[in-house]
């Protein structure tokens, strides 16, 4: 009975490593991610492209209301998976300190700077009493004097640098995708086509409209991209929305809403 009671203590202490050292609360928030609805980033030749899974779980949702893709700078862009709301409060960090770069440098900050940022502040709260992991994980991605750049960070505050990555739902199977077909000469449309693709190794079957789209460019900087070029891409990944039965919804939209 003692044994279970300690177990528990470790289970529940969110700045507690268990005697194989785990951390089990930042597991959780891990898992919390991979229940939300995937978000792929691929970095190319001109720069990072987002896609980002944001089809609604109702049909009386306005789809609109659903963010996935945020603008943190000109030169900088975030996709988000897992708990909308610590999503919601992470991005406004990254956004307050792109600001005060400019204000207080008179220079855009650094994609590696900013993502390091936030990720030092995930860190803090898997080492402090009283707070939780967040339950949200960051693909940030820009353009660092001319070059595209583009990072993830997970509830650990491990920040890691990606060539094409995926979080949420469905890794196994995107990222497999992405190792198998990026290569290092991607146009910006390639790495569009690339994503759609490799939502579609994991689930086939959404529409064009059900993909949020954004890219990061030295000459656009950050943009979305229109549904008439996400169109384009999806019938260049050689899928059919035809195919789309209109159902809405699924396991992996509770963390994402």
């Amino acid at each position: 009975m003692m044994g279970n009671n300690d177990q528990q203590a470790y289970d529940r202490g969110t700045s507690l490593f268990s005697p194989d050292g785990r951390i089990y609360q930042v597991e959780y928030a891990r898992e919390a991610v991979s229940r939300g609805a995937p978000s792929v980033g691929v970095r190319t030749t001109d720069g990072v492209v987002f896609v980002a899974m944001s089809r609604p779980s109702s049909s009386l949702m306005e789809a609109e209301s659903i963010e996935k893709l945020h603008k943190l700078d000109d030169h900088v862009g975030t996709a988000s998976a897992g708990h909308v709301a610590d999503a919601r409060q992470l991005i406004d960090l990254a956004r307050r300190q792109s600001q005060g770069n400019r204000l207080r440098y008179g220079e855009p900050v650094g994609v590696e700077t900013l993502t390091k940022f936030i990720t030092d502040h995930i860190q803090e709260n898997t080492q402090r009493g009283g707070t939780r992991p967040y339950g949200a994980a960051l693909l940030i991605g820009g353009i660092d004097d001319g070059e595209p750049r583009l990072f993830a960070a997970d509830p650990s505050g491990t920040p890691n640098e990606w060539k094409a990555t995926v979080i949420g739902g469905g890794r196994q199977d995107i990222q497999g995708h992405l190792e198998e077909e990026w290569s290092d000469d991607l146009s910006l449309e390639d790495g569009i086509e690339l994503a759609v693709a490799a939502l579609a190794a994991h689930d086939d079957e959404f529409e064009p409209s059900d993909l949020a789209v954004a890219s990061v460019t030295e000459a656009d900087g950050y943009r979305t991209v229109p549904l008439e070029e996400v169109e384009t891409a999806f019938e260049a990944a050689g899928l059919d929305a035809d195919d789309e039965d209109g159902d809405v919804g699924d396991d992996e939209s509770d963390a994402d809403e």
